[in-house]
């Protein structure tokens, strides 16, 4: 049995890799976040960080004590209404991020159907199963005609005034009439984040049940909207990811090629310099250049997604993208938005590399701005290519860490569970359901998330062990997938060495790692559809509220990351953070922590540690599973011939967690 992991202390860093390249001397040169983060000397705002100061209006900011009158804001706000305000932003925040992501796929994918991008139209079931939800005619027409439709209608959606989000009707019925009854069905995706922002405006809403059933309203609008459009559209766009193996880590750069890392969150850009980087004029190139080729790593949440598609090896997460220039063996890095540091374009001030902005909404100093054409996507990624093959020669002391790389499976899409475990001609999530009720499984576990610099680098790890030791299946996405990825979490093998008993088998036999990557952080929308099969399979409830499932992002660092949380407490998903802004108000914390599983069927849970955090997770699990019913020790059954014609006739056995029929 492995040894369980270390905890370690506050901000260390565990990463061999990245251990191993701070002991050079180039590195040790090098102003990384780490670095500031110890020069800086300053704990956080105790107002800040509690969520109770208010700076929405020029009377501030205020500092607000809860139950001290003479510490209300200027305007008379109390502590649970300023609380109520800045959550609801965060939530307004994270929503708008993952909403002009969308659009921009959206908008290339108009543009794919209109044969103006150099992709194509590659998942032609799921573009008529996405068709036959928005009600859009399939027969007898070419691929793309029904692309341009489902594209428009899908963009008339961020601005629609009225109605519902089309995506809202693949919920369960049971949720969909909690949120109608709620009144929290969003109308349009950009309407509630424009609503969310009106309302906690200097004298608007202050009522914060009320603030949060908008916040709730826009969460939706991310997570059944913005979040899955995305999501779906780049999987017809650019295929839906199937499991294969990849690499991951520092080590992934290579010696002797023209490295090139893109780093943010567009799969557009990325997918264009994957093509061209197999341009025999471009390859020709790189070869005068001296390199023997072209070498593309992932950074961040682009990383995930061409790593999910393409195989394509990932360098870093957010905690690593300094490092990964650090090595002074990379010609370019190639940015979109959301994530990217601000010094990275210091690190490589005296190195070779370019950090190459290319969108026109995140630009930087010291960086060199070559402004992503979607309509012109190849040219584009051409003339990015061309200038990191220039800088090769250029290339001066570097260090690769030898040997850090690490195996990983991934490609778990929702549409790849269903047919994992059921094959080709048996897709279902029967098996799965089948294994939680049998107790094999105990529940499913969601990581997902950021990494922070304050927080040691092995939270995520710590707490992942400790659920696949308690046979809990974990399902990851964004950069806390890469931190799972980077400890060997996501090999089938690991199963083995780190599972309890009854997951090990179902893995061996399945042949699945214990912990499953699932994509980007845009892509937490799958987890939402893979709880809605579960549900529709039957034997676990009429509501994600009622399944024994749980998430966690146990070290945000995004505003993203609690609109995530939110749409999933929203959803009936019970989700646990190590931190919170709330702790200042009383009474919103506690509606936050309690009262909201009274309107939703879930709420927010807040542990500090990242083992509390993994057995309170656990703890959730099996509160689900006593409510269902599915803890009782069932006793040996011993078949007789009329059972066996039953099975055979697909009618099941009762209670023995087998059978045809719906539980």
């Amino acid at each position: 049995m492995a040894k369980p992991s270390r905890i370690a202390s506050s901000n260390e860093i565990t990463a061999s890799s990245t251990r191993e390249l701070l002991n050079q001397d180039l590195a040790k040169k090098v102003r990384t976040a780490y670095t500031r983060l110890e020069e800086r000397g300053m704990s956080a705002c105790l107002f800040g960080s509690q969520g109770t100061c208010c700076k929405n209006c020029n009377m501030g900011p205020c500092q607000i004590i809860d139950g001290v009158e003479s510490m209300v804001g200027i305007c008379g706000a109390t502590a649970d209404t300023v609380a109520a305000r800045n959550f609801a932003r965060t939530v307004a925040a994270g929503t708008s991020a993952h909403t002009d992501h969308a659009r921009e796929m959206v908008r290339g994918f108009i543009a794919t159907a209109k044969g103006q991008t150099p992709h194509e139209i590659k998942d032609v079931a799921k573009l008529h199963k996405m068709a036959a939800l928005f009600g859009i005619a399939t027969e007898g027409r070419d691929k793309n005609e029904i692309a341009l439709e489902l594209g428009e209608r899908a963009l008339a959606e961020f601005g629609q005034q009225d109605g519902t989000l089309t995506m809202l009707k693949r919920a369960p019925q049971k949720q969909q009439k909690i949120w109608k009854d709620k009144g929290v069905e969003p109308r349009g995706v950009d309407r509630e984040v424009v609503e969310v922002m009106h309302r906690t405006h200097m004298g608007v809403d202050q009522e914060y049940k009320n603030i949060m059933r908008q916040a709730a309203r826009c969460s939706l609008a991310d997570g059944w909207g913005a979040s899955m459009l995305s999501t779906e559209l780049t999987d017809i766009m650019f295929g839906t990811p199937v499991p294969k193996r990849a690499t991951i880590d520092l080590g992934v750069l290579r010696e002797d090629m023209v490295n090139v890392t893109v780093h943010g969150h567009e799969p557009l850009l990325a997918e264009s310099l994957c093509l061209a980087a197999e341009d025999e004029e471009l390859l020709a190139m790189a070869k005068k250049a001296g390199a023997a080729g072209i070498n593309l790593a992932g950074v961040c949440c682009t990383g995930n997604e061409i790593l999910m598609r393409r195989g394509i090896p990932v360098a870093g997460s957010f905690i690593q993208q300094e490092m990964v220039l650090a090595t002074g063996a990379v010609e370019a890095m190639v940015v979109d938005v959301q994530c990217v540091m601000q010094s990275v374009a210091q690190v490589v001030k005296d190195k070779h590399t370019d950090i190459i902005t290319t969108n026109y909404r995140a630009m930087m100093p010291d960086g060199v701005h070559i402004q992503f054409d979607e309509h012109d996507a190849y040219a584009s990624a051409k003339k990015i290519l061309t200038r990191a093959i220039g800088n090769f020669k250029k290339r001066g002391p570097h260090y690769i860490p030898k040997d850090k790389k690490f195996d990983v499976v991934v490609g778990f899409s929702h549409e790849t569970i269903n047919y994992m475990l059921g094959g080709r001609f048996r897709q279902s999530y029967r098996p799965l359901n089948d294994n939680i009720i049998n107790g094999r499984i105990r529940g499913v576990a969601a990581i997902v998330g950021c990494e922070h610099y304050k927080h040691a680098d092995n939270v995520h790890e710590i707490i992942a062990k400790e659920l696949i030791k308690n046979n809990v299946l974990v399902l990851a996405t964004g950069c806390a997938a890469q931190a799972l990825g980077r400890v060997g979490l996501m090999r089938p093998e690991a199963a083995t060495e780190f599972a309890g008993e009854s997951l090990r088998e179902v893995c061996e036999t399945v042949g699945m790692p214990p912990v499953l990557h699932v994509g980007s952080c845009v892509d937490n929308s799958r987890l939402l559809i893979a709880l809605t099969e579960m549900v529709h399979e039957g034997g676990l409830g009429n509501d994600i509220a009622e399944l024994p499932a749980v998430g966690t992002a146990p070290v945000w660092m995004s505003e993203k990351a609690v609109a995530i949380g939110q749409y999933f407490v929203t959803s009936g998903a019970h989700v646990i953070f190590q931190d919170l802004p709330i702790s200042g108000a009383k009474k919103f914390s506690d509606f936050i922590l309690k009262g909201l599983k009274e309107e939703y069927g879930a709420c927010w849970g807040v542990a500090s540690e990242p083992l509390d955090i993994a057995k309170a997770m656990i703890a959730a699990i099996e509160e689900k599973r006593e409510a269902l019913g599915i803890n009782k020790k069932k006793e040996r059954v011993l078949m007789d011939m009329a059972m066996r014609r039953e099975i055979e006739a697909g009618k099941g056995v009762g209670g023995m967690g087998c059978g045809g029929g719906k539980h």
